[in-house]
């Protein structure tokens, strides 16, 4: 591509003369095969979230969210009346739909219309949820609700430097890598630098053909068994081989209370 210079001769960026601002999430509730997202309602969710979140052995997938551990249903209870409430972030509660009850939560966040960028964060994911087709298929709703329907052009992803899951979970999604954020946040009492992916409406639909394919019947069966790992499809779709930090069939769905994208309160 030729670099587009202005009349100083300094290379500029690419027009757009059709840009125009986005639309802000709104309370949408947004269906798939595996789950659905609906807006968090405290009064409806927060019982059985708080009893999803309990099913884990120990609070170790807290420890990268800027909230939690809760020690009791009416803590958690208020927590989520205040997430609730809020338009930045959205919060989103995840349905699993053969018990019509929730088993996570995830967010929009850092919502910038007039720039065109969005990023999901708070994802917070209970063991029901945990490397499951569904863990999967809610980050690609919220993806195609940002890309398709809003008609957003960056979607970030950030978390911990340090936090491993989160990382992996980018990848195998189909984020790029953009750097590391020294210093960024301060949260618990210690330091955070920020690992910042994203996806832009330019890769967006290669992203979202390897999730469609991924999660569609030809691949997933009943039981939620995958026949190939979207690092497989992804690389079969790109024409690339297959990188050993994108093997997931470990990961399947993972993001393991993933801690993405935190952000002190604002």
């Amino acid at each position: 591509m030729t670099q587009r210079t202005n009349e100083y001769g300094q290379p500029i960026g690419e027009p757009m003369p059709h840009w125009s601002p986005r639309p802000a999430p709104t309370g949408v509730t947004l269906k798939g095969r595996f789950c659905q997202l609906e807006p968090l309602n405290a009064a409806r969710h927060a019982a059985d979230l708080f009893a999803a979140y309990q099913t884990a052995p120990d609070g170790r997938n807290w420890t990268y969210l800027p909230i939690g551990p809760f020690s009791s249903e009416d803590e958690y209870r208020r927590h989520a009346e205040t997430a609730a409430l809020s338009t930045d972030p959205r919060h989103f509660a995840v349905i699993d739909p053969a018990t019509g009850k929730p088993v996570g939560t995830l967010s929009l966040m850092r919502i910038d219309p007039t720039h065109g960028c969005i990023e999901v964060g708070h994802v917070t994911f209970s063991p029901l949820l945990q490397q499951t087709p569904a863990s999967t298929e809610a980050q690609f709703l919220l993806m195609a609700y940002a890309f398709d329907t809003l008609g957003y052009r960056r979607y970030e992803w950030k978390c911990d430097s340090l936090n491993g899951p989160s990382r992996r979970a980018a990848l195998r999604l189909g984020f790029q890598l953009e750097g590391i954020f020294r210093q960024a946040l301060v949260y618990k009492g210690r330091n955070r630098d920020t690992a910042w992916y994203s996806i832009t409406d330019t890769e967006w639909p290669a992203v979202r053909t390897a999730l469609q394919t991924w999660l569609s019947e030809g691949n997933l069966d009943a039981q939620g068994q995958q026949r190939q790992s979207l690092a497989a499809i992804r690389a079969a779709l790109l024409d690339t081989p297959v990188h050993a930090s994108e093997v997931d069939e470990v990961l399947m769905g993972c993001c393991l209370m993933a801690g993405i994208g935190q952000a002190p309160a604002r």
